[in-house]
């Protein structure tokens, strides 16, 4: 599990290409590696990844043909940065939301406002997702635990569309400062918000509703 409050990013150092899989290798600090271990949970962009081997502090992760397809992983280059957090820990504090590590889409970045100390940030996501947001809603974006501005429903003219305001904390800690229009990141729904809406549309369909 985890909890959407990344802990730093990482640089990716070498990328190992195959039939419908890759390793990549970040250089993970000294901080961030602590009693890390073989088999360890480790979310980039919010995708759950296992260690896979370790020298120093290149660290090596697989990542599977479905990792590829669903997430913006299989784009990266040598040299881009992810975001990092390690697996929650039994006792840890959850500042952000429970999170599974287990993106669902990806969402476009279509709308950037700046404003000082603040950035507004519009994505538009998949459909079949627009159920699932609602204002003051949580939702994890490149693995970041945010709340929810604002909603836009799909309309003629684009899909279903949420807004995220980030603070000067964020913009420092993450790759969300890079992002600009037209960027692709993870999309994992609140994990709560996904078991009640589904929950409710069920129980609507069996009373034909």
């Amino acid at each position: 599990m985890f909890t959407g409050i990344v802990q730093g990013t990482a640089e990716i150092v070498a990328i190992k290409e195959a039939e419908a899989f890759r390793t990549h290798v970040v250089s993970l600090p000294e901080s961030l590696r602590e009693g890390l271990e073989l088999g360890a949970s480790v979310a980039h962009n919010g995708v759950c990844l296992t260690v896979t081997a370790m020298e120093g502090e290149r660290v090596s992760f697989d990542l599977m043909r479905e990792t590829l397809r669903v997430t913006n992983l299989g784009a990266l280059r040598e040299g881009d940065r992810v975001n990092i957090e390690r697996a929650a820990r039994f006792g840890d504090e959850i500042g952000g939301h429970a999170m599974s590590g287990h993106v669902m889409a990806m969402a476009v970045l279509v709308e950037l406002d700046e404003a000082p100390n603040n950035r507004r940030l519009w994505f538009e996501v998949p459909h079949a997702l627009g159920r699932f947001l609602f204002d003051k809603g949580y939702i994890g974006v490149d693995g970041i635990s945010l709340t929810i501005g604002a909603v836009r429903h799909a309309s003629a003219d684009h899909g279903p569309r949420f807004c995220v305001d980030l603070i000067p904390e964020t913009l420092e800690r993450t790759i969300l400062v890079d992002r600009v229009p037209g960027d692709w990141v993870n999309i994992e729904i609140d994990p709560q918000t996904q078991a009640i809406v589904e929950t409710v549309e069920r129980v609507l369909a069996s009373r034909g509703a």
